[in-house]
């Protein structure tokens, strides 16, 4: 995507009023979205985040399958989530937001039990080991992660990298968290959830043409 597209979808983005687009400042010294999520979406239902939602694929598929949930993608990247934002306008979706901004900022959007699920779609894997901070299940995230979920929330990982599926189940398991599903292929597994199968994103597809494996972890977090 050339850079005079990027900067046409960032500046219509700041048209949508489905979208969030912060400064750093802004979003570390007083979000004014912060535990009053409700209010943007004008109801009381529950909150599902998408983490690194690129285009918003599984945003808004999980949207429109879920009108009495509220969706909201989370991405640095606002010419990509650009697509999922107008589509969610042209097809007059009350309950989709997107925020760009850093995902290790998500405490800083969210208060305490304000979300329900959390999904993590094919991030970065950062394989290298320099690269660990990065990864957005390593023990960080996953603290920040536990902070904005409610008792009962969830955690979806689905990726298509052998490596990030075993960190991270190592790790949940290390830590004594409570694995509700694991499964290293769910598409050669009868019992996967449907909700993980319904919606597959733009590179998911391209993966299972190629028979790559696509992993998934289903999971909630006790501090």
């Amino acid at each position: 995507m050339g850079s005079k597209n990027k900067l046409k979808r960032f500046n219509e983005n700041e048209t949508f009023a489905n979208v969030i687009q912060p400064s750093r400042e802004e979003v570390t010294s007083d979000f004014p979205h912060k535990g009053k999520w409700k209010l943007f979406f004008k109801n009381d239902n529950p909150i599902v985040l998408e983490l690194g939602c690129g285009k918003g694929e599984y945003t808004i598929a999980l949207a429109k399958k879920n009108p009495e949930i509220n969706f909201i993608g989370i991405d640095i990247k606002g010419a990509r989530f650009w697509r999922g934002a107008k589509t969610a306008l042209e097809e007059k979706m009350d309950n989709v937001a997107f925020v760009r901004t850093q995902i290790e900022l998500i405490d800083c959007c969210f208060a305490e039990n304000e979300v329900s699920e959390i999904w993590i779609t094919f991030p970065d894997p950062q394989i290298k080991y320099k690269r660990t901070k990065h990864r957005l299940t390593n023990e960080d995230f996953l603290k920040k992660y536990h902070h904005v979920l409610h008792e009962e929330g969830i955690v979806h990982l689905k990726t298509d990298s052998e490596f990030m599926h075993g960190y991270t189940l190592g790790l949940l398991h290390g830590q004594g968290q409570e694995v509700l599903y694991a499964h290293h292929d769910i598409y050669n597994n009868p019992h996967a959830p449907e909700v993980v199968l319904h919606t597959q994103t733009f590179y998911e597809k391209q993966y299972l043409e190629i028979d790559k494996a696509i992993t998934y972890i289903k999971f909630k977090l006790k501090y």
